[in-house]
């Protein structure tokens, strides 16, 4: 997301890099790159206007840091005031209150009002461990309430079967009032929308609202991201005729301008809760003002990326095929495994992009579906290799070599190219784990290599962990 933005970011801040300190003319010529990167993504002049007063001020006033270089200080302030424009921090829909609680889902026609009501029952569901009712609200689009019990069905989640003759606020009644006799914890009402906004679909609305206000309804805008100043100007409309809690940004996948997120807190007060980024029903993310502001200047997301790990990969999995390297052993079964648990994760671009410093890299290596063609390519061939091969690839002779072609639709030579790489990969996984149990031969200052230097691998890789006493030196813990 925001490749492009990402991108002039990084050009502006090349006039910083180098300087021995932060002065009036050096960082003008930042400025100026970055007021156009921002005007040029959509993002209301006035929050640039604010945005590079600030950014000034803040860097002509800061006291340089002993230690830290100019050019750091700099990112520092900018991804601050970046993290500032968008919100302080995320801020959840509140669940800590007696149930049913209503969520109301509002906005136009085709910004994903309701494959965001499904994404959003499944976080609720999985994540928060959460009842969830799911009420079709929309009489003016009838296959909005197909398209939603789908969802439903497909998740697992209970739902209104809603009578679309009565009017829209009778529905969003009669809902909530099953939802409290089947004891939910949440209600999501997935309401009409239009191409525009107009006077019909404003006074539908607040009909609604006002049919369950009594029950302080979280009011969620759905907007699409690549829609930029438009989607400001909306959310304003909205929230000046209901009064909205939140809103979500779709599309987010995209490259998009950057000017809703960057603009529509500023100029609504209303706090951004979550983005989907992406088709699939787990494509939604709770929105981190700072992390974001991160991925802008190609400082990465950690975090992120550990959270999508340790909801994606199964630790006991990754655990026991720690133990199997250990033993020297690594299977092409293992690698399959890996294959799916990155898989799990995103794309490899998404992925990528999370780690800091792989933004600017990206754009020296180019295009990464090739790579990830030849990723699914290699999945085909396991998938028609038999589970003794795939636990013991050297058993593979010719006439295997042929069967594994023809199942999996590639050539013979795809196939022994395939057999010569991992047996690449298994001589690397064999190398690094030596290296872990404390080779490291010749390693200056290791001369009997790290284990008689004081390694020990934690429990978790197998290990034996810290020695006694060994908690410490600078490393930490015993492990070194």
């Amino acid at each position: 997301m925001f490749d492009t933005l990402s991108e002039k970011f990084g050009s502006a801040l090349k006039h910083i890099q180098g300087k021995s300190k932060i002065t009036e003319q050096n960082i003008e010529d930042a400025l100026k790159e970055v007021r156009t990167a921002l005007l040029e993504a959509d993002v209301n002049f006035k929050v640039v206007k604010d945005f590079v007063t600030k950014v000034k001020e803040k860097s002509l006033g800061e006291k340089v840091i002993t230690g830290v270089d100019p050019d750091q200080q700099f990112i520092k302030i900018v991804h601050d005031e970046l993290a500032a424009i968008m919100g302080t921090a995320n801020e959840e829909i509140s669940l800590d209150r007696p149930g049913p609680i209503p969520v109301l889902v509002v906005g136009l026609n085709g910004q994903g009002k309701t494959t965001f009501s499904g994404k959003l029952s499944l976080h609720l569901t999985n994540k928060k461990g959460k009842k969830v009712y799911l009420v079709p609200c929309d009489t003016f689009r009838p296959a909005a309430k197909d398209q939603l019990l789908t969802h439903a069905k497909n998740l697992g989640i209970q739902y209104y079967d809603s009578d679309l003759s009565l009017p829209p606020e009778e529905i969003a009644r009669l809902g909530m009032e099953e939802a409290k006799k089947l004891h939910m914890d949440v209600v999501i009402i997935d309401t009409a929308g239009r191409l525009h906004v107009d006077d019909s679909l404003m006074s539908e609305i607040v009909r609604v609202k006002k049919g369950i206000e009594n029950l302080n309804p979280e009011v969620l805008m759905v907007a699409d991201a690549m829609t930029g100043q438009e989607a400001v100007n909306v959310a304003k409309t909205f929230h000046d005729a209901i009064g909205l809690t939140g809103i979500v940004l779709t599309k987010m996948d995209s490259d998009a301008r950057g000017g809703a997120a960057l603009s529509i807190r500023h100029s609504t007060g209303v706090p951004i809760k979550y983005i989907s980024t992406g088709e699939k029903m787990k494509d939604l993310e709770l929105f981190h003002p700072d992390r974001l502001a991160g991925r802008i200047l190609d400082m990465g997301d950690v975090v992120s990326l550990v959270e999508k790990a340790e909801e994606n990969i199964d630790q006991k999995e990754a655990e026991k095929m720690m133990k199997n390297l250990e033993k020297g052993q690594f299977t092409v079964e293992d690698f399959m495994k890996q294959m799916d648990m990155i898989k799990s994760l995103g794309s490899m671009g998404s992925i990528m992009k999370m780690i800091p410093g792989m933004g600017g890299m990206m754009k020296q290596i180019g295009d990464l579906s090739p790579a990830e063609n030849e990723m699914k390519r290699m999945r085909v061939i396991i998938d028609s290799m038999t589970k003794k091969e795939r636990h013991n690839y050297k058993i593979v002779k010719d006439s295997h070599i042929s069967r594994i072609s023809r199942g999996s639709g590639n050539t013979e030579k795809a196939v022994r190219d395939f057999l010569a790489k991992f047996r690449q990969m298994e001589k690397m996984m064999g190398g690094m784990m030596q290296m872990m149990k404390g080779g490291f031969p010749g390693m200056p200052g290791m001369p009997g290599g790290a284990a008689q230097a004081g390694f020990r691998q934690p429990p978790a890789l197998g290990g034996k962990g810290p020695k006694k006493g060994k908690g410490k030196g600078p490393w930490g813990k015993g492990y070194f």
